[in-house]
């Protein structure tokens, strides 16, 4: 027999958005490791807000919206407001009621605003892997370090000369995009800054390559499992690499010797200077092009400094995880602490993504 249709909804709904999510669905278990790290971070939570005045958006579900739009690739707030609003599945991880209203976009960047002055996503990076399930996968001894640029949200035309009031004498027309020719044009990040983003920086990948305005990202890495143990942002120069590395070690703990593995854009002589007084064995490949390398058979020799060299490839596929669908290849925001607030939450949200199948296997 066939069903009628009748277009007409029930007068009540007793269904919860709990109730519509399957059991095995992969958000979650990534949701219990999140509720662990956000319940950490309370005292945090308490120290950023006043006692007294308006609610404002709940910081817990504030960042479970933040670590959706990196998970599920949304490219704007707008859109990530517009699928809380019709998506159960995003209402129930964030913590909405299948009746509650939806923030104003503006009103959840301005919220967002107060968690960037906290430095909330450096701890919740931290909460996540000093869980003590997740510490268990994470080694102590071997390491790898890389960085990636992350293209600036300006325009080259944005990028002018520090002493210049307007437009200057080679640019043609006026308005929103007007037309500059840079032909014979000398520009350096010396005597010339973005206008829409001051803290990005030229850049040239290698010979050959165009230079692009950037920021760069840095990320260390445990050799074990591939799971990122620190991550950090800073203006794209050519030594920005090292200083980020030696930091991110300076930070690890432990009292016994480690190794860093790491490419030839590392094999500078200062640097594995200090990494050895930092007692890390530098496993650095080995620049001889034109040069004389910093790295002998002292540390060559071993079996491990081959190993060091095929485990930090692993290294990219958090950078391409984080460039394609965390949505950072071309960041959306301005300014180095912005940025680097979405990069480490990006990165966060990265291990977030491998840890239940670690954690099962384990």
């Amino acid at each position: 027999m066939r069903g009628r249709f009748r277009d007409q909804a029930g007068l009540f709904s007793y269904l919860s958005a709990e109730s519509r999510v399957p059991a095995g669905h992969p958000l979650r278990p990534i949701r219990v490791i999140v509720d662990v790290a956000l319940t950490a971070l309370s005292p945090e939570f308490a120290r950023l807000y006043a006692p007294i005045g308006r609610p404002s958006i709940p910081p817990e579900k504030l960042l479970r919206a933040l670590l959706l739009q990196a998970l599920h690739s949304v490219r704007s707030e707008l859109q990530l407001m517009e699928q809380l609003d019709y998506n159960l599945l995003f209402r129930w991880f964030v913590g909405l009621g299948v009746d509650d209203p939806v923030w104003d976009a503006t009103v959840f960047t301005k919220n967002r605003e107060r968690l960037l002055e906290g430095d909330i996503a450096a701890k919740f990076f931290q909460a996540v892997r000093d869980q003590p399930e997740v510490r268990a996968l994470l080694s102590d001894e071997h390491f790898s370090v890389d960085g990636t640029l992350i293209e600036a949200w300006a325009s080259m035309k944005s990028f002018k000369p520090k002493d210049e009031t307007d437009d200057g004498p080679r640019a043609s027309g006026r308005g929103r995009n007007a037309e500059r020719d840079f032909h014979g044009e000398k520009r350096t990040n010396e005597s010339h800054a973005s206008t829409t983003d001051p803290d990005a920086r030229l850049y040239r990948k290698g010979r050959g390559k165009e230079a692009k305005l950037c920021h760069m990202g840095h990320l260390l890495m445990e050799n074990r499992n591939g799971l990122i143990v620190d991550a950090m942002l800073t203006p794209a120069t050519g030594t920005a690499e090292r200083a980020a590395a030696e930091a991110m070690m300076s930070r690890q703990a432990g009292r016994h010797r480690a190794t860093l593995a790491a490419d030839k854009a590392y094999d500078a002589a200062a640097f594995v200077a200090h990494l050895r007084a930092l007692k890390v064995t530098p496993h650095v490949a080995q620049n001889t092009s034109g040069r004389r390398s910093a790295i002998d058979r002292r540390t060559t020799r071993h079996a491990g400094y081959l190993v060091s060299q095929r485990a930090r490839k692993r290294i990219e596929e958090a950078f391409g995880w984080i460039k394609t669908i965390g949505g950072l290849r071309k960041t959306r925001h301005r300014g180095t602490d912005r940025v680097g607030w979405m990069f480490t939450l990006t990165a966060a949200a990265c291990n977030l993504v491998r840890l239940p199948k670690l954690l099962a296997a384990a």
